[in-house]
Parts: C-alpha cells; sequence; structure tokens
C-alpha cells in the first residue's frame, strides 16, 4: 500500500495580483498549513502579520483571513514558488529558477511599484547572490524590488522588531515614490 498524499498534495494557494498595485509581497513557497488554511502566512507563529499590522503600511490590524481583501488597499500576495512543502529544504535549484521566471513576467504583466520579497533566501537564488535586506539596486521594469528578514518562525536570526523595522523601511521607499 502506498504512502498517503498531504491534504494539501496538487494545491497551493493563489496570487492575489491586480495592474498598478502599490507592493506584491513575494513568499518563497506556501507551507502546507498556509495551503490547508486557504490563506498567506497562516501558521500563528509566522510573524508577517504582526510586523505588518505594526509597520504602518496598513490602516488597522491585519490577519492571515485579510490577505484577498488587501487588494483592495493596493497590497498584492503570490510565491517565488507555487508548490507547498513543510520547509524550503524540499525545494530545488532548478524550482526556483523556473519560479523566478514565471514571477519576473508576472511583475513584467502587473508592474506593481513595488515586489518585497519574504527572506533573502530565494532572492539570493534568483536575482542576486550578493543581495542584502532592503532596497535592491535591480528593478524589473518600473517596479522596485526590496527584502525583508524572512518572516518564518524558523528564522530566528531576526526579531519581529527587525521585520516590522524593514517594513517600516519598505514605506519609505513606497512613499518616496508617489
Amino acid at each position: 500500500m502506498g504512502r498517503s498524499r498531504p491534504k494539501a498534495f496538487g494545491k497551493t494557494l493563489p496570487d492575489y495580483l491586480a495592474p498598478g498595485l502599490n507592493i506584491v509581497f513575494v513568499g518563497l513557497n506556501p507551507g502546507r498549513y498556509s495551503v490547508e488554511a486557504g490563506h498567506y502566512f497562516a501558521r500563528p507563529q509566522n510573524r508577517f502579520w504582526s510586523a505588518l499590522s505594526a509597520s504602518g503600511l496598513v490602516t488597522h490590524s491585519v490577519s492571515p483571513e485579510d490577505d484577498a481583501s488587501l487588494l483592495k488597499q493596493g497590497i498584492g500576495f503570490t510565491d517565488l514558488v507555487k508548490r507547498p512543502t513543510r520547509g524550503i529544504d524540499e525545494l530545488s535549484r532548478d524550482e526556483y529558477k523556473a519560479g523566478a521566471e514565471t514571477l519576473r513576467r508576472k511583475l513584467m504583466r502587473f508592474q506593481p511599484k513595488v515586489a518585497c520579497f519574504i527572506g533573502l533566501t530565494g532572492y539570493k537564488i534568483c536575482f542576486n547572490p550578493h543581495a542584502t535586506i532592503g532596497l535592491q539596486t535591480e528593478q524589473l521594469g518600473r517596479t522596485d524590488l526590496f527584502v525583508i528578514p524572512s518572516t518564518s518562525p524558523r528564522n530566528a536570526r531576526y526579531s519581529l522588531s527587525d521585520i516590522t523595522r524593514s517594513l517600516n523601511e519598505l514605506q519609505k521607499v513606497f512613499n518616496k515614490d508617489r
């Protein structure tokens, strides 16, 4: 008898994209928990929503259930790799590279003001191996590229305060371009 597949097998999170968004948050790939919940960064220990709420980029406190409705505030979501996993160590370099090409096409099509990558790992593999946290020198079309620390609880190197500070810097970049 074969192994049973996880409930998230074959499913992923939808993209929340539209032309001219202010910011598109780019996750590395969805976790299985998030796919089952149907929302980005849904695991309660993930610090994304707490940091976003504290940053001033949104007008009210937000949670995973708000991901789709944030389109009304000019904020979208997508992933570098759409395949859900338990952890990033399950992703191959080929998946990163293929995901980067797909992401480039999406960003060129929708032209958000800023694409904010959640975590350095994927960005370094796909775009610039020398990247650091913050505004990047590269652009995709007219889209500025920005990287914040991973919000995963596995990333103990950065605190919630560090992540919130990075989002505050993102807000400055966005406000500068208005």
